[in-house]
């Protein structure tokens, strides 16, 4: 079966927590402020602290996923107005040029996406008429997908990340419900597992890692638009608040970087929104940053490690 020979060629590693890598944060697709679909690219630069436009994609994607690995972005499926999609394509900031590779099995938008030794998974979505539960690993150095266990329930709107050797995927909804539940992947047996559940329901989230700690920030619960922010600490299995966003923010994006947390766009319950704000873990607090440039919320985000020039 593709699946077993899959994880036969794997085994679990567990990265070293890096709490500063400071890179380009990558906005990609999203929203227009009216709700149109982009193929719009912008990039955060640290050192100038300001947005600037990139090379667009080849395609409209709002609700898309995006992870990056080996120093390259990848844009998974998402909605270009009129349909999902099962497209993917690369971004290569050496060439600063957009490839397509091989599409996904199924067509999905609002999915989530997460690198993980040297593969990248893409998990549950929204392909029209249904949520999904189903997940799907790529392998770039053979440009293939196959498809591995699915998630124990239909989630679309959640959040993916990569965390202590695991995917993890945090709340979303399977049509009717919205989840405080949390499940993870072990490449290893190839399962997945309940693990410790959040302490509010959020769809449309924003999750990231940072100091071998796990974060979900703002989202919907249903009935009210959110900027609470919670911790995971695997050390006592526990989730806790901290400080709040500024700004109500659902459909945001979060990334590390730079030992920060950068929350990126949204929609407050009223407009889609330019507006980022960053978290300091050791003041506990959020301040504003540069906006985006050229989107109003809804994006994709990535960061792309700054290569530093080697020491003679």
């Amino acid at each position: 079966m593709p699946e077993r020979r899959l994880l036969l060629q794997s085994f679990r590693t567990r990265p070293r927590c890096v709490s500063y890598i400071r890179g380009h944060i990558y906005a990609v697709g999203g929203l227009t402020k009216s709700g149109d679909s982009l193929s719009t690219v912008e990039v955060y630069n640290p050192l100038t602290e300001r947005w600037e436009l990139a090379e667009a994609m080849s395609i409209l994607r709002s609700r898309v996923g995006v992870a990056v690995l080996s120093n390259k972005l990848y844009a998974f499926g998402g909605y270009n107005g009129i349909e999902r999609l099962s497209s993917v394509e690369v971004f290569d900031p050496t060439t600063k040029s957009w490839n397509i590779v091989s599409p996904m099995h199924r067509k999905r938008s609002a999915l989530g996406a997460a690198a993980l030794n040297d593969r990248l998974y893409v998990c549950g979505g929204f392909d029209g008429v249904s949520s999904l539960n189903i997940v799907e690993c790529y392998q770039p150095d053979l440009d293939r997908w196959t498809i591995i266990t699915p998630m124990q329930k239909h989630r679309s709107a959640g959040g993916v990340v990569a965390f202590d050797g695991y995917i993890y995927i945090l709340g979303g909804h399977d049509g009717l419900s919205i989840f405080d539940s949390v499940e993870r992947y072990d490449t290893y047996t190839g399962q997945w597992l309940s693990v410790t559940p959040m302490l509010m329901k959020r769809c449309r989230l924003g999750v990231a890692t940072l100091n071998g700690k796990l974060y979900a920030c703002g989202g919907y619960d249903g009935s009210t638009f959110l900027q609470t922010v919670e911790e995971y600490d695997p050390q006592t299995d526990k989730w806790k608040f901290v400080a709040s966003m500024n700004v109500t923010r659902s459909r945001v994006a979060l990334v590390a970087n730079a030992g920060k947390l950068w929350a990126i766009g949204g929609y407050d319950g009223f407009l889609n929104l330019p507006t980022v704000e960053v978290y300091d873990p050791k003041a506990d607090c959020w301040t504003f940053a540069s906006s985006m440039c050229a989107h109003e919320g809804g994006v994709g985000v990535g960061v792309i490690p700054i290569q530093e020039p080697e020491v003679p």
